[in-house]
C-alpha cells in the first residue's frame, strides 16, 4: 500500500467519558441520566485525526486492542482499506452494535486524519453539493414538564431559526395529545415532528400518525413501530396521512440493513447515524444507496460529526439537532458548529472536521 514516504498510521487510542445530562431525560421506550462519549485518536505524519461515537464504554478497550492491532503500521491516506480491514477483522465477534460503533469512530477519525495530512477541510475532500446543512431541534423528552418543553421547541425556533422540531411521545399515550398540543402553541407554524422510539403497534400507530396529523399537522412520524418490523413500518407508512412522513433507520449498523428498510418500502426519509453505520464510510454509501432509491437521507444525532459528509450527500433532507450531542459537543469540541436561520456550515479554514476536543475539560467525566 502506497511508497515509503506515505505516512503510516502511528497510534491509535481511546478513551470514554459518561457526561449528565442537564435534567432526567426519557422516550417512548426508555429513560436516562447521562451519555456516553467514547473519542478516538489516530496518528500519522505529525497529524492526528479526531473521531467520536456514543454508545457503551467498553468499545474504548476494543479499540485500543484488535482494531489497534489491524490498522497500525498501514497507509494513513488509505482509508477504505483500512476500514475494509477493520470490518474483516472483527468477523467473529459480531460486527452490529458495539463493534459497529466502534469501527464508525475509527473511521471518522480516519478520515479526520486523511483531511489533516492534505491541509483540506473534510468537506472539500470529500466534495461538496451544498455549502450548509438544515437542522431541526430535537429533544422534547417525555420527562419533560409542559414549561421545560415549551422553552425547548421555542428556543430553537426562535434562537437557532429552526424550521422543524421533534419531541419524544408515546410512553404515556394518554398524555401525549396535551403534551403535542403545547408543543405546537409553542412553535406556531413551524413544523412538528414526532418520535415514538418503536413503542406502538403498527394499529396504534396508525391511529396516532392520523390523529396527529389531523389535529396537529404533525409532518413525521419517527419509528412508530421498531425498526426491525419492517411489514410494520410499510403498512403504517401506508395509511399515513399525505403530510406525514414515516422515519427510521438509526439503528442500522450495516449497508444491507439499509438496503433491506428501503427495499421494503417502509420509510419516507432514510435515517443513518455514522457513529453506528460505519463512519463517514458507511454514512456516504447510505446517501448513494438513497439516491438510488430516490428517497431522502437525514442524519441521526451527533451534528459536529456529520457535518462535512452531510455536505456531500445529493439527497440529504437535513440533520438531527439533538440536545444531548450539543450540549456535549459545545462543551467539549472546540469548533462546534453554531446554526445560523437554521442551518450549520463547515468551516472551511479549518482542516478535517475542524474540530479539537478539550482534554482536560473532559477530564472530570472520564470513565
Amino acid at each position: 500500500m502506497g511508497n515509503r514516504d506515505t505516512p503510516r498510521l502511528q497510534a491509535m487510542r481511546a478513551r470514554a467519558f459518561i457526561i449528565p445530562t442537564d435534567r432526567p431525560e426519557g422516550d417512548g421506550t426508555m429513560q436516562w441520566d447521562s451519555t456516553t462519549l467514547v473519542v478516538v485518536e489516530v496518528e500519522a505524519g505529525g497529524e492526528i485525526g479526531l473521531g467520536y461515537t456514543y454508545t457503551h464504554g467498553s468499545v474504548a478497550r476494543l479499540i485500543d486492542g484488535r482494531l489497534t492491532e489491524l490498522v497500525i503500521g498501514q497507509d494513513a491516506m488509505d482509508v477504505p482499506a483500512m476500514t475494509a480491514a477493520l470490518w474483516r477483522g472483527v468477523r467473529n465477534m459480531g460486527r452490529d452494535g458495539l463493534v459497529a460503533s466502534a469501527i464508525s469512530a475509527v473511521d471518522a477519525a480516519l478520515w479526520d486524519l486523511k483531511a489533516k495530512l492534505l491541509g483540506l477541510p473534510l468537506a472539500t475532500l470529500l466534495g461538496r453539493v451544498r455549502e450548509d446543512v438544515p437542522i431541526y431541534g430535537s429533544g422534547g423528552f417525555t420527562t419533560y414538564t409542559d414549561d421545560e418543553l415549551r422553552a425547548q421547541l421555542s428556543g430553537w425556533v426562535e434562537r437557532d431559526g429552526c424550521r422543524w422540531v421533534k419531541m419524544k411521545i408515546s410512553a404515556h399515550p394518554g398524555q401525549d395529545p396535551h403534551r403535542v398540543a403545547v408543543a405546537r402553541a409553542a412553535v406556531g407554524e413551524h413544523g412538528l415532528f414526532v418520535d415514538s422510539n418503536g413503542a406502538l403497534s403498527a394499529r396504534q400507530a396508525m391511529h396516532v400518525t392520523r390523529r396527529f396529523a389531523d389535529a396537529f399537522g404533525v409532518l413525521w412520524h419517527e419509528e412508530p413501530v421498531s425498526s426491525d418490523d419492517l411489514e410494520g413500518l410499510r403498512l403504517v407508512r401506508q395509511h399515513a396521512p399525505d403530510i406525514t412522513d414515516i422515519a427510521a433507520g438509526e439503528y442500522g449498523y450495516d449497508l444491507d440493513y439499509f438496503r433491506r428498510m428501503l427495499n421494503a418500502g417502509a420509510v419516507d426519509v432514510q435515517q443513518a447515524d455514522a457513529t453506528r453505520c460505519g463512519g463517514i464510510t458507511g454514512f456516504l454509501k447510505v446517501g448513494v444507496l438513497c439516491e438510488a432509491h430516490h428517497i431522502d437521507l437525514s442524519g441521526h444525532c451527533a451534528p459536529s460529526l456529520h457535518l462535512h459528509a452531510a455536505c456531500a450527500v445529493s439527497r440529504l433532507r437535513h440533520l438531527e439537532w439533538f440536545h444531548d450531542h450539543v450540549r456535549i459537543e459545545r462543551m467539549l469540541f472546540d469548533g462546534a458548529p453554531v446554526p445560523r436561520q437554521g442551518a450549520i456550515r463547515p468551516d472551511l479554514s479549518r482542516p478535517g472536521f475542524g474540530l479539537a476536543f478539550k482534554w482536560q475539560d473532559a477530564g472530570r467525566y472520564a470513565n
